[in-house]
């Protein structure tokens, strides 16, 4: 079983899909790992490091299973081998052209975004790992940027107060961003839609802020959905002085398959004291900030607002490191005594699975392409 790890073709992308040490683990469980030329370079893992785990690295390799981060283009899957396996990222409810790409290939094509949100697929779970490296890379972004420290200090020249952190949404990203500013002793508030997320929020030492929340906001997976016109106002008007009142402003809420939620809007944004800052990490979804624009630094009224795409790529080596874990782990349900084995009866293959011998399988793809 020949498994490559291709070279991210992305300009702003660092990580690789496998490492050294996980490709070292595969080649116990008789898989073949080639590996592209440089492809691990830019996350800290040299050529020469794969070779010393039993890697061949190879220029343009093809293979049965090809990972990578992704999402790839459709000239790139054009290149696989017919009826071989894609894994990644790879936007499968709304990248149409890729769907298409991948359908006319006939290829297998198993989309992480699409891993059901389970305690049996939990090890599998890379956008959770990925969101943790882009909570924590957020709050590193954002004090970078702001024109305060985040710690109280003590010094000969005086006290200088804490920063005033607020996150939100508190999904993984979310949770992830709120631990690293109280450990960088920041005062931190957060607020989340979901009712549950109080607890989860004050177990972390932070203040819950007091705004609307809805019983019916939260998905069976845990995760948010969109609200009526009227409660996204009042979440408006109830965030607004705390806004106000931010330092640095960590926008983390997502909603699977549709766009960003509008939490913070250019009116609320000029209200903060020049130097604060926004980091949106919804910014490739529309943003939860109006001002947001997509890997572009905007300044209102001296606010800074930052929308990167890129967080995970800005700690690559870990996060990285943590991708190719969660990459093994779904590999141990399709490599059988070294043999491919696709079995879309399996509970985590049919959420994960998008696509199968030419065949659009999950259901959120198949609406994307109009296909009833």
């Amino acid at each position: 079983m020949r498994l490559v790890v291709h070279k991210e073709a992305h300009p702003d992308e660092r990580r690789v899909a496998v490492t050294p040490r996980v490709a070292s683990l595969l080649g116990t469980r008789d898989i073949e790992v080639v590996v592209a030329t440089g492809a691990g370079s830019r996350a800290g893992f040299p050529d020469e490091a794969y070779a010393e785990a039993g890697a061949t690295v190879a220029d343009n390799p093809g293979g049965d299973i090809n990972v990578l981060i992704g999402p790839p283009s459709p000239q790139f899957v054009a290149g696989l081998p017919e009826g071989s396996v894609l894994i990644g990222f790879l936007d499968p409810f709304t990248d149409t052209e890729l769907l298409a790409a991948i359908t006319a290939k006939k290829l297998t094509a198993i989309a992480f975004e699409a891993v059901p949100r389970t305690t049996l697929a939990q090890m599998m779970d890379a956008l959770s790992s990925q969101a943790t490296a882009a909570g924590y890379a957020a709050v590193l972004n954002g004090a970078a940027a702001a024109s305060h420290f985040l710690p109280m200090l003590t010094t000969a020249a005086g006290t200088i107060p804490p920063a005033k952190v607020l996150v939100l949404g508190t999904g993984v990203a979310g949770l992830q961003a709120i631990a690293t500013a109280r450990r960088l002793g920041a005062v931190t508030s957060a607020y989340d839609i979901r009712p549950e997320a109080r607890e989860q929020v004050e177990s972390l030492g932070a203040k819950f802020v007091a705004a609307p929340t809805a019983e019916e906001a939260s998905t069976e997976g845990g995760y948010a959905k969109e609200v009526a016109t009227d409660m996204q106002q009042l979440q408006l008007a109830a965030l607004a002085p705390v806004v106000a009142e931010s330092d640095l402003v960590i926008a983390t809420a997502q909603i699977p398959g549709r766009p960003a939620p509008l939490l913070v809007t250019t009116e609320m944004v000029a209200a903060m004291r020049p130097g604060s800052v926004v980091v949106d990490l919804a910014a490739a979804t529309g943003g939860n900030c109006e001002a947001t624009v997509a890997d572009t630094e905007v300044d209102i009224n001296g606010v800074t607002v930052l929308g990167p795409t890129d967080l995970p790529s800005r700690v690559a080596a870990d996060a990285s490191e943590m991708y190719a874990r969660n990459l093994a782990s779904l590999l141990e349900l399709i490599v059988v005594d070294g043999e491919l084995t696709i079995d879309l009866e399996n509970e985590i293959m049919t959420g994960a699975c998008v696509a199968h011998a030419g065949e659009v399988r999950h259901a959120l793809s198949r609406r994307a392409l109009g296909i009833e």
